[in-house]
């Protein structure tokens, strides 16, 4: 098997590549190279691995790079546009038997109809750009493979985590180790609503499996596929397994989505929470298990979240602080007392 990804070193395709490997096919990857291979766990195994450092945003360079080779599978993990699909699609028309486009679940309808979420609920998200332009990547793939039988398959990812990430609902722009450091610390930590809300967090192992069962799968091509965990949780229970990871209390502290959308417009809470997880789901991935016969998740939340912790602090290069988003829930914290006691 011959796959190329584009982007190849972020959460999800990390474990791709750690996959594909063992598995014994030849990979590239399409990147920068700005990451070392410490930063992302370079991939080792029986395949063989071919790195193309080039700006794929320059396309006569990435067309020079790829010229006189093919490809059974090319992934893209970075395209967020309809622009950078329809290069994509340029570049790689008549040179792949499968290009899968990663898209994402924050595209279903909000607010939803349901809780229950298929492939076939509606997309549609009126709180963040990030989902829109999705969907119109999704739209442009769709009709050129109904027009030319362009072999695209549409994957859709929800909150996908591994070793150097810790998931969480609110956090500032440095990521989640500030909030692993109040916990730490035995300070507040802000959670959105009450805690209450339904979501579901997937191991990028576990994703890596079922995306490798849809690799050169005759049956997906034309499709739009959800890999996510079958394990649901509250935010409540996420938070907590977090602190029992830590082997510290949770001290939480609820506020409501809709007062932090309108805190910090640059933090995006809206779209990230409003037009996300803030929204109860419970994934039916159905669909998945009739194309990849016999998968299923097997990292359990409070297990993946005990390796993902002990890894972080194993490894201080991820242990990045973010003083602003700290004095940020600390002034949020303060204001919400201050009105409590005005009220009451």
């Amino acid at each position: 098997m011959k796959l190329l990804l584009i982007g190849g070193t972020g959460t999800i395709s990390s474990a791709i590549s750690r996959r594909a490997l063992e598995m014994g096919w030849d990979l590239w990857h399409i990147n920068r190279g700005n990451r070392s291979p410490k930063s992302w766990r370079a991939p080792e195994g029986p395949g063989k691995f071919y790195p193309i450092n080039c700006d794929i945003t320059n396309e006569a360079e990435t067309a020079k790079e790829l010229s006189g080779l093919e490809f059974d599978t090319v992934a893209d993990f970075i395209a967020f546009t309809p622009d950078q699909v329809e290069r994509d699609y340029r570049l790689f028309k008549g040179k792949t038997r499968q290009y899968i486009f990663i898209s994402s679940a924050s595209a279903y309808q909000k607010p939803l109809a349901s809780c229950y979420v298929s492939e076939a609920t509606p997309l549609s998200n009126p709180h963040w750009e990030y989902s829109r332009q999705k969907i119109a990547c999704e739209e442009f793939l769709i009709k050129k493979y109904r027009e030319e039988a362009f072999p695209i398959t549409i994957v859709r990812p929800s909150h996908t985590y591994d070793e150097r990430r810790v998931p969480l609902g609110v956090h500032g722009k440095k990521g989640s180790w500030q909030i692993v450091k109040r916990i730490i610390d035995g300070k507040p930590v802000l959670i959105h609503g009450d805690g209450t809300s339904l979501w579901t967090m997937t191991s990028a192992a576990d994703f890596a499996r079922a995306f490798t069962g849809l690799v050169g799968n005759i049956h997906a091509l034309g499709e739009a596929v959800q890999i996510t965990s079958d394990e649901t949780l509250s935010w409540n229970q996420i938070y907590q397994a977090i602190a029992d990871a830590l082997g510290k209390p949770l001290k939480p502290f609820y506020v409501s989505s809709e007062f932090l959308a309108k805190t910090k417009p640059d933090y995006d809470f809206a779209g990230s929470l409003t037009g996300d997880k803030a929204v109860s789901v419970i994934f039916d991935n159905r669909k998945l298990k009739r194309l990849v016969p016999g998968f299923c998740t097997e990292v359990r939340l409070d297990q993946g979240i005990r390796e993902t912790i002990k890894y972080v602090l194993a490894h201080p290069e991820l242990q990045e602080e973010d003083p602003e988003f700290d004095a940020f829930c600390d002034k949020v914290i303060a204001a919400q007392e201050r009105a409590l006691k005005e009220v009451s």
